[in-house]
């Protein structure tokens, strides 16, 4: 029945319109440092079973194949790419880039509670304290915290994370902190949140957290900052295919909608 057409065809129109808004998400990012590009899944939903495959006819043939008729599609979930996005180097001390696996750690209000976030954004600053903030809206403090003197007047970070100083007139470099960065066995499974933070939730994994360059764990590049990993070219095409998809679906709808009023017609 056209009917089912009908209904189909709603739910390709609702899980485009879903895909639209990621697309569009990702594009309005394309500047924003650390971002990660997402992706919809899409899964395709019950199906009517009209013929049993393998049942003997008359003549005692099985039959080869079932007849089933799909009742539509939907997204079941949105893919984080987690690909380095490119570097732009920009020569501020406190600007810092993770190459390779990891995410840094920030002190994020959440709930009326301080918890633990992470980002692949490293466009720090230093807050009228000293401490090491990063340079969102809300500026969470690194963790572990690392305070930066008020005499300190240039900075070193190493490729293993050792963030060393210098003072006026002593060349001698004065240990200041070690940076911690932490991975997830599944990163994918991690809570996206405003200000370029992502959260722990039991389908991520706890996090694996350790110096740079430990382990499977990314080195840092000082002077240089994560740029979003989005291809506009990519996402313009993905945005073309989807409008094109919304609109063959729009006319599934009119034409399931034209044999549903010659049915309703057939009295006259």
């Amino acid at each position: 029945m056209a009917i089912v057409a009908l209904h189909s065809a709603s739910t390709g129109l609702s899980a485009l319109s879903t895909d639209l808004d990621v697309i569009a998400n990702n594009l309005a990012n394309v500047n924003t440092v650390g971002f990660k590009a997402s992706r919809s899944n899409f899964e395709n939903l019950l199906y009517m079973e009209k013929k049993q495959p393998g049942v003997e006819n008359a003549n005692g043939d099985a039959r080869p194949a079932g007849l089933y008729v799909g009742m539509g599609t939907q997204i079941s979930n949105t893919q984080f790419d987690f690909k380095t996005g490119s570097p732009r180097v920009t020569d501020r001390d406190l600007d810092m880039m993770i190459v390779g696996q990891g995410f840094f750690q920030v002190n994020a209000l959440r709930g009326g509670e301080n918890v633990t976030a992470y980002t692949r954004a490293g466009n720090f600053f230093r807050n009228s304290d000293g401490d090491l903030v990063l340079g969102s809206h809300d500026g969470p403090r690194l963790i572990p915290p690392i305070n930066i003197p008020a005499e300190i007047t240039s900075i070193s970070i190493s490729a293993e994370g050792l963030i060393t100083g210098t003072t006026q007139g002593n060349a001698e470099p004065i240990g200041i902190g070690q940076l911690e960065i932490s991975t997830f066995i599944n990163p994918h499974g991690l809570e996206a949140a405003a200000g370029n933070l992502f959260f722990e939730t039991s389908a991520s994994g706890p996090p694996i957290t350790d110096t740079p360059t430990n382990g499977n764990l990314g080195g840092i590049l000082s002077g240089a900052i994560e740029m979003s990993n989005v291809d506009p070219v990519t996402e313009l095409v993905s945005l073309i295919k989807t409008q094109r998809a919304f609109e063959m679906n729009s006319q599934s709808i009119q034409s399931a909608d034209q044999a549903l009023q010659v049915v309703s017609n057939l009295r006259r």
